[in-house]
Parts: structure tokens; sequence; C-alpha cells
């Protein structure tokens, strides 16, 4: 029952996440709050080895995510899955190039969905942002205040600058933060 919970889910998001892979965060954390297969702080994770490892970021997180579910079966049920609305779509709109590219409602629809994806982006960036720098959730402000991960921001703000600044590979980020928390998770 396992794999046809992750062929509709990952159908759907194959389906919908338009913007790239990160349009797919919104979709994996409304799976996160559904099922038990991963939760937001597993999707932090996902998105962190996603992001450092060679392909596009949503088949990544697409596979982390199966196999977290149901082994290495769930990973190529979930990747097939993913892909395979695109894979379709892309055929049709190959056929039809020329036609879509000059069609006003198409490039209309275009201008309507960039801010429904800046804004679905917006809602999983929020949770993300939560679980990177707050320990726990707090219902009051004092508790927010007290559950602040000082180290971690930190962390956030100095490889922000740096990426904004220095304009160095991004691989340099992603070794730097991951050596970062290994020193502050194990010596502070």
């Amino acid at each position: 029952m396992t794999y046809l919970y992750l062929i509709y889910e990952f159908i759907k998001t194959g389906l919908f996440a338009i913007g790239g892979g990160m349009a797919t965060i919104p979709f994996l954390h409304e799976v996160a709050l559904k099922y038990d297969w991963f939760n937001t702080a597993d999707l932090v994770d996902m998105i962190a080895i996603s992001e450092s490892t060679p392909g596009p970021i949503g088949v990544n997180m697409a596979t982390f995510a199966g196999f977290e579910a149901a082994g290495v079966g769930g990973a190529v049920v979930s990747t097939l899955a993913l892909v395979f609305p695109s894979y379709i779509i892309i055929m049709i709109i190959a056929g039809m190039m020329e036609k879509f590219q000059k069609n006003t409602y198409v490039q209309n629809s275009f201008v309507g969905l960039r801010p429904a994806v800046v804004g679905l982006l917006t809602v999983a960036s929020v949770a993300i942002f939560k679980v990177s720098f707050f320990t726990e959730a707090g219902k009051t402000l004092e508790q927010w205040i007290g559950y602040f991960d000082y180290k971690a921001f930190v962390v956030f703000a100095l490889l922000l600058f740096g990426v904004m600044k220095l304009k160095k590979h991004p691989i340099i980020y992603i070794g730097i933060g991951a050596v970062a928390g290994i020193v502050l998770q194990t010596y502070f």
C-alpha cells in the first residue's frame, strides 16, 4: 500500500511542482505532515543531501523520500512517479512547441504561476527556517527566543555573507557548513 501512496504523492508532485526542483519542497513538506515516512527535520536533511549530490534536486529528494518510506523499491517508485508527468508533458509540448510559445493563454498562465510558486516556496521556507534555527516550537515569544539556536544562525549568517560577497563555488560552502555542524554539535 505504501507504494501506491508513493506513486500518488509523487505523480501529483511531478505534475504540479512547476518551477524546478525547489518547487517540490512544499509538496514534500505536505507529505511529511501527512505520512510518517519522514518529518520536517528530515526534509531539511534531504534538502542538504540533495543539494550536495549530483543530479536534479527534485529527483534526488524524491529518491531520498521514497527510500525513507519503503527502501530501495520506494526510491525507484518515487523517482519514476516524479518524472513520469514531466516526461509526458514534454512529449506533448515538443510536438506543439511553436503553437505553445505564441499562445497568449500559456504566456498569461505563467504570469500567474510565478507568484504562486513563490508563495509555496515561502511557506516551505518558513517551516525549514523553524527547524533550522529553533530547537523546539514555542507557544510564546519568550519560549521562541529561548529555543533559538544561535550557533546555527551564526553559521548561516557567515555562509550567507560568503555566498553573497566572496562568490566561491557552492561546494566550498556546503563543506564549511558540514564541518561547522560537526564541530558545533560535538564540542559546544
